[in-house]
């Protein structure tokens, strides 16, 4: 009988109802957040944006490594270079934005790695599981029939002990544990191995943080510092002897630890031979000396992509020059500046600019913006420019500026730049006057009396004409100190590892089970099931089975043919 209409349980549901969700709360939305947050595929994504955030730091010179770079970034693109420094452009790997995607990260892989720790611990107590009823479901199903009066349990023993051989770990069940009902007698052994799969994944997982935690330490302890030497120059691992020092947040400059270090000569390689890469360096070398406190002197040699470590620092290798030794004299000539002044290269073949400065000793203030040609040559228009980057024809052009430097106000001010708001231009540009030109050995008269400049030359062929070594050159050194380095390399070594375990042991169970039938012979069943892709499982299963089997003598064949007397 159908019920009434009317009737409360009949009536159709109003449309406006559904499920009703319960209302999260505050507690119950931080723990959706941090069930999202601590997921792999949040972890995953975290290191894909923590890769795609360092993108900016090859882009932009940093602060922290390149800080010439910095400076000569902002007077090439005045407009860009303000605001990519609001947004810590320069400072990438110490910006708020890296920071907090590298926290987010650390947090999330210790969220990830915690409890998965515990859930494999547990798994690795557990025994494999029951055997199942139906083994012929499963994958590499294999069959074979041992003699009549083949014990079970006995075949099944030495099931298990073949299978403990080959690392499985096993537990035996009977019919019982077997979950089968009929009257046959049945004894089984489940194995399962694979387990160290999951613990090259925790390792990688944790090596991960251990590289995080590691090179987190390593920044706020380290420091970064760079210097310049020209040949023949010394330094001394002081922090005032650092043209630009970087320390970490936690680095006290008293641990820093005396040595010196001293550029006896600079050579470079070119390539001559190939036409169509003529003039390319083949090799860069710094012969060093290296002197620890209370020692001799020790020789050695600072590469590319060979750096030298000392006092607990690594000395690498950035760039190179050419240096010109200038002095500068009064109209007495007296020498009021001797320096070989570093020329920062502007293309593959070395033409290099540099500053020189002379504050004191003359009638007025002077300043000269000089271009370097290692082998001079000229333009159809007149302009010059270096045709090959080794000294073949040596030429200084200096165009000389008189008046305020702007080193009085106590401001720091960079030896590569000249600001001329200040100043009037005495030789080149609008002054009808050349600018002065100078090869090795050669003296020419300042403007307005003012004194003489000099290029000196180091070589006393010069005057003949050869050139090789009249001009001294420069390399600059960045000085590292990291004192996590050890547990970083220790670390990736074990994400390596770790990867590897993951990647390529597979996880598989396996079972056994042993079948008496009413005439005495004797099933014996094989099956295996895949945790994940284990393309190798059916055979594997067949060789156990196989070398299983021939454990047991062979079966009579009976011929039913009766033979004649």
């Amino acid at each position: 009988m159908s019920r009434p209409s009317d009737h409360y349980d009949s009536a159709p549901a109003p449309s406006a109802s559904g499920i009703v969700q319960p209302k999260l709360g505050l507690t119950g939305w931080l723990r959706w957040f941090w069930r999202q947050l601590t997921s792999m595929r949040t972890a995953l994504f975290l290191l894909l944006m923590l890769a795609i955030a360092a993108v900016p730091g090859s882009l932009v010179p940093q602060r922290s490594s390149d800080p010439n770079g910095v400076t000569q970034y902002f007077t090439d693109n005045p407009d860009l270079a303000p605001v990519l420094d609001r947004i810590q452009a320069f400072d990438v790997y110490s910006s708020a934005w890296f920071s907090s995607i590298y926290i987010l990260l650390f947090v999330s892989l210790i969220g990830c790695v915690i409890p998965r720790t515990k859930h494999h611990y547990l798994a690795l107590k557990a025994k494999p599981p029951a055997t199942p009823a139906r083994l012929a479901r499963l994958a590499g199903f294999t069959v074979r029939t041992a003699p009549a009066g083949t014990d079970a349990a006995a075949a099944i023993g030495s099931a298990r002990a073949l299978l403990k051989s080959s690392g499985y770990r096993t537990a035996l069940f009977d019919r019982a544990g077997s979950g089968r009902s009929d009257n046959t007698g049945e004894f089984s052994v489940a194995a399962e191995r694979g387990y160290l799969r999951e613990t090259g994944n925790l390792v990688f997982h944790s090596a991960l943080v251990g590289i995080l935690i590691t090179v987190g330490f390593g920044g706020g302890f380290g420091f970064t510092g760079q210097r310049v030497l020209v040949e023949g120059q010394t330094f001394v691992n002081t922090l005032l002897a650092y043209d630009s020092f970087n320390p970490g947040r936690f680095f006290n400059d008293a641990n820093l630890e005396p040595y010196k270090l001293t550029l006896d000569e600079f050579a470079v390689t070119y390539e001559e031979a190939n036409r169509k890469a003529y003039g390319q360096p083949v090799d860069y070398t710094a012969s060093v000396s290296v002197t620890p406190p209370g020692e001799k002197p020790t020789q050695s040699e600072v590469k590319v992509n060979g750096p030298l470590r000392t006092g607990g620092t690594d000395i690498f290798l950035l760039g190179n020059g050419y240096a010109p030794t200038i002095t500068v004299t009064d109209p007495s000539g007296k020498a009021v500046f001797t320096d070989s002044v570093p020329f920062l290269p502007q293309d593959a073949n070395l033409t290099s600019l540099g500053v020189v400065k002379v504050p004191d000793g003359l009638a007025e203030q002077v300043g000269m913006i000089g271009f370097f040609y290692p082998t001079q040559a000229t333009t159809e228009s007149g302009a010059f420019f270096s045709s090959f980057p080794d000294l073949a024809y040596p030429v200084l052009t200096l165009r000389v500026f008189t008046g305020d430097l702007g080193l009085d106000a106590g401001v720091p001010t960079s030896v590569y730049s000249l600001d001329t708001d200040n100043m009037t231009a005495r030789t080149g540009g609008d002054t009808g006057s050349k600018s002065l030109e100078l090869m090795p050995g050669q003296t020419v008269d300042l403007p307005n009396g003012l004194g003489a400049v000099t290029f000196d030359s180091s070589s006393p062929d010069a005057a003949e004409g050869d050139f090789s070594t009249s001009v001294p050159r420069f390399a600059s050194f960045d000085v590292h100190h990291d004192p996590t380095q050890g547990w970083v390399l220790l670390f990736a070594i074990l994400v390596l590892l770790g990867l590897l375990t993951s990647l390529f042991v597979p996880r598989r169970r396996v079972w056994v089970k042993a079948i008496e039938h009413e005439d005495g012979t004797l099933r014996l069943e094989y099956a295996g099931l895949a945790r994940g892709d284990d393309p190798a499982l059916e055979a594997a299963v067949t060789a156990l089975a196989d070398k299983h089997a021939a454990q047991f003598p062979p079966i009579p064949v009976v011929d039913p043919t009766p033979k004649s007397i």
